[in-house]
């Protein structure tokens, strides 16, 4: 088994930064890609930025420039630098990583438990 523990989320001011962690431990062989989603209510869960194992990027429009997906193999973290925060960036932020696991060598798709991001205007 494979866990993913988010941490960082909290409430924070319209303009302010914000850095989501997560670290994934368990049987791992090797992570590929790993990424960021957010749910906000009433709305679909949807990509927000994604890494591969390379360290190739890309982002939803809504953040480019804004956020910074980053990561470091040597810990399986990655991190969401998130800088001008609006109102809109309100949702539960869940981390996501396709693992291939031991002993198997297969690829499975983890969710981490989800943190809630809060701006305030």
């Amino acid at each position: 088994q494979v866990q993913l523990v988010e941490s960082g989320g909290g409430l924070v001011q319209a303009g302010g930064p914000l850095r989501l962690s997560c670290a994934a431990s368990g049987n791992i062989f090797r992570i590929n890609a790993m990424g960021w989603y957010r749910q906000a209510p009433g709305k679909q869960r949807e990509l927000v930025a994604g890494i591969t194992s390379g360290g190739s990027t890309n982002y939803a429009d809504s953040v480019k420039g804004r956020f910074t997906i980053s990561r470091d193999n040597a810990k399986n973290t990655v991190y969401l630098q998130m800088n001008s925060l609006k109102p809109e960036d309100t949702a539960v932020y869940y981390c996501n990583a396709l693992v291939v696991t031991t002993p198997s060598l297969l690829e499975y798709r983890y969710w981490g438990q989800g943190t809630q991001v809060t701006v305030s205007s």
